[in-house]
């Protein structure tokens, strides 16, 4: 016969008083609720004063532990709000990104709208214009300066067409694609530009330097009439280009000229206007094996 698991309560005296005053408990349970509701069947009134009586008793009781649950609650709901307030926070960081990025486009969409418009009333203006493209490209990091526009053979252009923008002088075209067509900026070392000062006329001389600004020389040695702040335009001679189209500004003096920023920034230009020589003798010069460009 296999042996108790463990020892029986009559082996155990403190089993023995745990269930001797258990039972007792339930005997003085009993009989104080039944002396309660004989109290409140009997004398209602006396029932009503003990009543009281208990409850004052457990008032500070039920009072602790009600401050307890609305603690523990209070610290639950603060928990959500302070999760619910961080990812609507995180949510309106992404809106406003999101918005910000959308405006970021909308400006640029503005941009370009306005220089179209400005390029169509350009070309409105100037009634000869060959055709009209889109600046698709330029170089920055190599010292030959060009940009490919998006118009070519099959639209008129030429070798040796200047190319202008709203702004101003662009360069002139040195390869001519069927759709698209290679453009020397005025940037380029190899790109020489008769030129004036606008204000004044003088004449001077505009060639690229090969590093996006532009040298210009007066052609009255040991003079220097520039100031910064001038606006170097096309003297229109030579034939090619015609006057009057802005080409640069001047930025800061040098010995015996100045050096100027192109005013048509093919990074910052969109459209491109390729026009006919101002003079059509001028093409065939421009596009002779001589004034190539390698």
């Amino acid at each position: 016969m296999a042996a108790s698991a463990g020892p029986r309560p009559g082996w155990s005296r403190r089993a023995q008083y745990s269930l001797f005053f258990s039972f007792l408990a339930v005997i003085a349970g009993l009989i104080v609720g039944l002396v309660l509701l004989i109290l409140s069947l009997v004398a209602p009134q006396s029932y009503a004063t003990v009543r009281g009586f208990a409850l004052d008793l457990t008032a500070p009781i039920s009072g602790a532990l009600n401050e307890v649950t609305t603690t523990v609650t209070g610290l639950a709901s603060g928990a959500g709000d302070y999760w619910d307030a961080a990812s609507q926070n995180g949510e309106l960081k992404r809106e406003r990104a999101a918005l910000m990025r959308r405006m970021v486009e909308a400006r640029a969409i503005l941009e370009e709208n306005q220089q179209l418009k400005a390029a169509l009333q350009l070309r409105e203006r100037s009634g000869e214009a060959v055709a009209a493209g889109r600046v698709v490209g330029s170089s920055f990091e190599s010292p030959r300066r060009f940009a490919i526009i998006s118009v070519g053979s099959s639209d008129g252009v030429r070798i040796g067409m200047p190319v202008r923008a709203p702004e101003g002088l662009i360069g002139r075209v040195i390869d001519a694609g069927i759709t698209a067509s290679r453009v020397l900026l005025v940037s380029d070392r190899a790109n020489i530009v008769p030129a004036r000062i606008l204000k004044g006329g003088q004449p001077v001389i505009s060639t690229g330097r090969g590093d996006g600004t532009i040298d210009v020389r007066p052609l009255e040695v040991g003079k220097n009439p520039f100031r910064p702040g001038d606006i170097i335009v096309t003297s229109g001679t030579g034939g090619l280009y015609p006057p009057l189209v802005p080409i640069a500004k001047v930025i800061r003096l040098d010995d015996d000229g100045a050096v100027a920023i192109p005013i048509a920034d093919p990074a910052q230009v969109s459209f491109a206007i390729v026009e006919p020589p101002y003079e059509p003798a001028a093409l065939a010069a421009a596009a002779s094996p001589d004034s190539e460009v390698p």
